[in-house]
């Protein structure tokens, strides 16, 4: 017996359900073509840099890719009708016979639609709460490649990084959902927002809801009432990705992943502890609520170099090439915003090794 679950995740590999399942020419012949034409493709840019060729011969290997899905599909749906008749029928009353392939089949069919956000809550007849999550999932793609191309801000595509956090949600609700309904319970059709609120009503918090949410630095946070600490990790994270595009340190983007690991390690440690202790928000940097006048006057720099960049430059740069034949700008962008950097590195530095001294002493 084969299971059709397994045939269906190996479908992502050209022809690898189909051989799987027993059709092991057909499997071959997928795989040889779709990985065949890819080979073709490097061969072809490589040799005769011809890049409209190599883009058709993509084209082509990605439609026989999804041949060979739709294929594996089809051809697991009607293994799965016939399964039955495979498995001890004869020691089964027709009753059984039929609820097992009803079982079966509604698995089968909720897990593969589940690939699109929304369609296997559907398929399960949960009609509100699948097509919630298919419009939030296709509506939050189209806004953010709408506000992208809008903006001409390419920095907006980060964003699309939520997209298979919720497919990944859609996924594992659906097979919740699904063992809820196999174990008797009757199924309650409410969004995941109503959801939310009734647990927030209840006065509960949930475990996965939290890990989920903290796959967002600080969401998980705000979410268990933890707001200085989930404010700070989501301003960090927010604020290291503008700043380290804006002044081009490319040199520091490993920043940005240790913020993001650690803030989500951190969300899970607090998700553990939900129902088992009381959860104190602690800030992650405690002696900033101390240091307010240096944040004011942080602020106050950077809004002056906003001012600096976007108003004073503008206006006066092009005065000052006509008159003294000086690019004020070329020399900002190029020299001045890294010799910053620099400066303030060096800063650093040298207070860290004079207080290391007077600690010694």
């Amino acid at each position: 017996m084969k299971n059709p679950i397994i045939a269906i995740i190996l479908a992502f590999f050209p022809g690898g359900g189909l051989f799987y399942i027993g059709n092991k020419i057909r499997g071959f012949l997928y795989g040889l073509a779709v990985f065949g034409l890819a080979l073709l493709s490097i061969i072809v840019q490589v040799s005769f840099y011809d890049g409209r060729l190599t883009f058709i011969i993509i084209v082509v290997g990605f439609i026989l890719y999804c041949i060979s899905f739709i294929d594996t599909l089809i051809t697991t749906s009607r293994y799965l009708k016939e399964r039955v008749h495979y498995t001890d029928a004869a020691n089964l009353g027709t009753e059984e016979q039929l609820l097992i392939k009803t079982v079966e089949s509604e698995r089968f069919y909720s897990i593969v639609l589940s690939f699109v956000p929304g369609l296997g809550h559907i398929q399960l007849g949960l009609v509100y709460r699948g097509i919630t999550l298919l419009t939030t999932f296709l509506g939050l793609g189209i806004m953010i490649l709408f506000v992208t191309f809008l903006t001409q801000t390419e920095e907006f595509l980060l964003f699309l990084a939520i997209l298979p956090v919720i497919w990944i949600y859609g996924f594992y609700d659906v097979t919740q959902q699904f063992n809820k309904k196999q174990d008797g319970y009757e199924l309650e059709d409410i969004t995941i927002f109503q959801e939310f609120e009734k647990t927030k009503e209840d006065g509960k918090k949930s475990k996965f809801l939290a890990t989920f949410l903290s796959v967002f630095p600080g969401a998980g946070h705000l979410y268990l009432g933890l707001q200085q600490r989930g404010i700070q990790l989501m301003a960090a994270f927010l604020f290291s990705i503008f700043i380290l595009n804006e002044l081009r340190l490319g040199l520091f983007l490993f920043v940005i992943p240790i913020i993001w690991f650690y803030s989500f390690f951190d969300g899970l440690q607090k998700a553990s502890k939900v129902g088992e202790e009381e959860l104190e928000d602690i800030p992650v940097v405690a002696y900033l609520i101390n240091y307010q006048k240096w944040i004011g006057i942080g602020l106050f720099v950077v809004g002056f170099y906003y001012l600096l960049v976007n108003v004073v430059l503008p206006i006066f740069s092009p005065k000052i090439r006509d008159i003294f034949d000086i690019d004020v700008r070329f020399l900002f962008y190029q020299y001045f915003q890294t010799g910053l950097v620099c400066l303030l590195l060096i800063i650093g530095g040298v207070r860290l090794l004079t207080g290391t001294k007077k600690k010694q002493k």
